[in-house]
């Protein structure tokens, strides 16, 4: 029997690696084989309309320079599954995939941080007695103490921290379309059980539960900080991840409310099932649409596909090791932590009030919870469309060669910070409800800029390593997270005067991060994140040559060493299908460009 065991860590690392990449379209393996010849036969039925419409298949049989046909695409390459040519065939999302990413990554994030607010809204029914909408006296179900729901609230966060970085360590290793769609999907399965925990009334069991949900939520944000290696143009960088990033916050404009809502008029488990439902229904769709590289998409325009990936140039193949990864300059880098410190700083707040603004608006003006659930959304809706904007217009600015990389970044993030870190000032001493919701309202909303400062910078100073540097800062991020919620408890258990200094700690926080931010912020590529010499570009290795003056995925230097801003070339169509471009120039949503 013993010799049955493993006898190293690779023993363990090989085989789960090859199971891994067995499963790269894990909804073919629900068909039979006579489905699985069918799905073949009517997924080439789709591609050759795709072909009969001016485009190219994907799945090519030669390499040559027109079709990017590579070795290694060739042998990923998937005919489309049900539900592709479902989407395929009706036109639905007729977008550009990169852009069709970028909304299914919006959703993804939505579903994950409206779970986040199913605990915060639930609680106050859970453990006190209670008044609902009808008038109708309830006692509470569960006799917690302020220490066990500290305790129960913050192990979210210990299984959160503990992945970051070996998240963004496995999402530079594996397909991290694949890891983004794992994650969400376990929180939102474990999202669904977690009712059946509270009611089984042990405590042990629900932290286990809140800990394995931080574990797998852990992963969201850097392996989709790893799709975009290889899905975002360098010019788009800021649009495509403000677009997925921006369903974080209304995942809070609607997971406040609808939570509020299902918890005052159906029952305090309600947003639970509710959440873990979309969620597991949202994981089967990612895992049908999405995929690792444009190259992998059964689907894609060969225009759409040579854009994105002559915009990215040099892009290594070879997956950094633990060896190769240069640890000691990054953790030495000023501007990786001013990226920790920004991220620490935005993290504060926003889980504060992802967790406590329902608690601050009882407490501190009397509101009832079918009462606020609305005016807590608000700050949150009106940041969401502040971060879209936002987005949109640093890369207006450095398309147009107005601004450079780095002004933009600093700019945007001290900007953002600084009108949060004003407001918050005002709700601190405010006891006036119209003015603190106003307040709110545009301290949040400010920070909407900030996103595309910080949280985009990690592609600016080292896009092969985006992914780790993600999880490096979300991980010191989420010590806010962890010890934001213990803080504010023992600053407001002896009376609501307590919130005045709550919020003026985010304030002060801010004010530090625009300091740390202004100071050591940069938007070039740094040295040591350079691919090494012996690591071959896609380019070079297939092409026989390297996209002339776009090396290192994107980051062009002109001589002042300013980040270039001229688009790639567009690719030439043949003249017969050739789209017309007199309806206005390059659109981002339309799918025959």
């Amino acid at each position: 029997m013993s010799g049955n065991l493993p006898r190293s860590l690779n023993d363990v690392w090989e085989p789960s690696k090859n199971l891994f990449n067995e499963y790269k379209q894990p909804i073919s393996n629900f068909f039979s084989k006579d489905d699985k010849q069918k799905l073949e036969n009517e997924g080439e039925g789709v591609l050759d309309s795709y072909q009969a419409q001016g485009h190219e298949k994907t799945s090519h049989k030669a390499s040559t320079t027109e079709t990017f046909a590579f070795e290694d695409d060739r042998r990923d390459a998937k005919r489309p599954n049900r539900i592709l040519m479902f989407f395929e065939q009706y036109k639905i999302m007729n977008w550009r995939k990169r852009w069709q990413l970028a909304i299914l990554a919006n959703i993804g994030f939505l579903i994950v941080f409206g779970i986040r607010c199913n605990l915060g809204a639930a609680k106050n029914h859970m453990f006190r007695n209670y008044t609902d909408p009808y008038g109708h006296k309830h006692m509470h179900d569960f006799n917690w103490t302020t220490t066990e729901l500290e305790v129960m609230e913050s192990s979210f966060f210990y299984g959160y921290l503990i992945t970051q970085i070996p998240a963004g360590f496995l999402a530079a290793k594996f397909p991290p379309n694949r890891l983004f769609g794992l994650g969400v999907g376990m929180v939102s399965l474990l999202n669904f059980l977690l009712p059946f925990g509270f009611n089984s009334k042990s405590d042990f069991l629900v932290v286990i539960m809140q800990i394995l949900q931080g574990l797998f939520q852990g992963i969201a944000y850097p392996s989709m900080h790893g799709v975009w290696r290889y899905w975002a143009p360098p010019l788009e960088r800021s649009k495509l991840a403000t677009t997925a990033f921006t369903g974080s916050y209304a995942g809070a404009v609607l997971g406040i409310p609808v939570s509020a809502f299902l918890v005052a008029y159906v029952n305090w488990s309600a947003p639970f099932y509710l959440y873990g439902v979309v969620g597991c229904i949202w994981t089967i769709f990612w895992f049908a649409l999405t995929f690792e590289k444009p190259a992998n998409h059964p689907t894609i325009s060969l225009e759409e596909r040579k854009y994105i990936e002559e915009s990215l140039g040099h892009v290594s193949y070879k997956m950094p090791t633990l060896a190769s990864i240069p640890w000691k300059a990054m953790l030495t880098s000023k501007p990786v932590w001013a990226i920790i410190v920004a991220n620490f700083a935005r993290s504060w707040t926003f889980y504060l009030l992802l967790q406590n603004q329902l608690t601050y608006m009882r407490d501190v003006f009397g509101l009832k919870m079918n009462e606020s659930g609305l005016l807590a959304a608000l700050p949150h809706l009106v940041m969401g469309i502040v971060v879209l904007l936002g987005g949109q217009l640093a890369d207006y600015l450095r398309t147009n060669k107005i601004l450079s990389t780095t002004a933009v970044r600093k700019i945007f993030n001290c900007g953002g910070f600084g009108g949060e870190a004003f407001f918050m000032l005002f709700v601190a001493y405010t006891r006036k409800e119209s003015i603190a919701v106003i307040c709110l309202i545009l301290a949040v909303g400010s920070s909407g800029f900030a996103i595309s400062g910080y949280n985009v910078n990690h592609l600016d100073i080292a896009p092969r390593y985006a992914a780790i540097l993600m999880g490096f800062s979300n991980g010191v991020g989420t010590l806010a997270g962890l010890f934001c919620p213990i803080i504010t408890e023992i600053l407001t258990s002896r009376g609501s005067h307590g919130w005045t200094t709550v919020f003026l700690l985010a304030s002060m926080i801010h004010f530090t991060g625009i300091t740390f931010y202004g100071v050591f912020a940069s938007g070039e590529l740094q040295d040591w994140a350079e691919p090494k010499e012996e690591e071959e570009s896609w380019n070079e290795s297939n092409l026989g040559q390297r996209a002339v003056g776009n090396p290192n995925y994107g980051s062009t230097t002109t001589a002042a060493n300013e980040p270039t801003t001229s688009a790639p070339p567009r690719p030439q169509q043949p003249a017969q299908n050739r789209t017309d471009d007199s309806r206005g120039g390059y659109d981002p949503m339309n799918p025959d460009w």
